[in-house]
């Protein structure tokens, strides 16, 4: 591409250098895709059709002082897709493993697996990829990590890229 950087077309110059900069600035957590690391074994990239034809679920929660309505696939099933056992298997040490969630911002948070086991808890935590009906802004998704009943939304992880299973020892 070829920009025209004289004095007559300087807006229309100035416009596309903007465009062409922010695209090189593109946040890699805006790809269509997740990428889940369990342990040792070779990361597994979910793309966004993938975790779109896992069973959705909606939930109403308090964002912020409005009632938002997520829409998303339970991080479990996320997990499940890539590979990583729950259920029966999650005894013994696996049961301090945890899971590491991160940002494209670089955002980190943890969650202790049986936080996301049914058979441990009640409680859905949810990889939202709409809210009120409509896909995620580019500056919340596409994927971003929803949990009711926190008091604090620390761990409401926005622009999700990364998932890790890390045994603590």
């Amino acid at each position: 591409m070829r920009l025209n950087l004289r004095r007559k077309s300087c807006k229309a110059s100035s416009a596309a250098l903007v465009v062409l900069a922010w695209a090189m600035l593109a946040r890699p957590g805006n790809a269509q895709q997740i990428v889940v690391q369990n342990g040792s074994s070779a990361p597994v990239k979910l793309s966004a059709t993938e975790i779109t034809a896992l069973p959705h679920q909606e939930i109403s929660v308090d964002d912020h002082g409005k009632t938002v309505r997520f829409a998303g696939v339970e991080l479990r099933l996320v997990l499940e897709k890539a590979g990583v056992a729950l259920g029966s298997s999650l005894r013994g040490k696996r049961l301090s493993s945890c899971l590491l969630v991160e940002a494209a911002d670089g955002h980190r948070v943890v969650f202790a697996l049986p936080e996301l086991d049914p058979a441990f808890t009640d409680r859905v935590v949810l990889l939202a990829d709409e809210a009120d009906g409509h896909p995620l802004s580019s500056r919340e998704g596409p994927f971003r990590i929803i949990v009711p009943g926190d008091k604090i939304m620390a761990r409401w992880v926005r622009e999700v890229t990364t998932i890790k299973v890390v045994p603590v020892r």
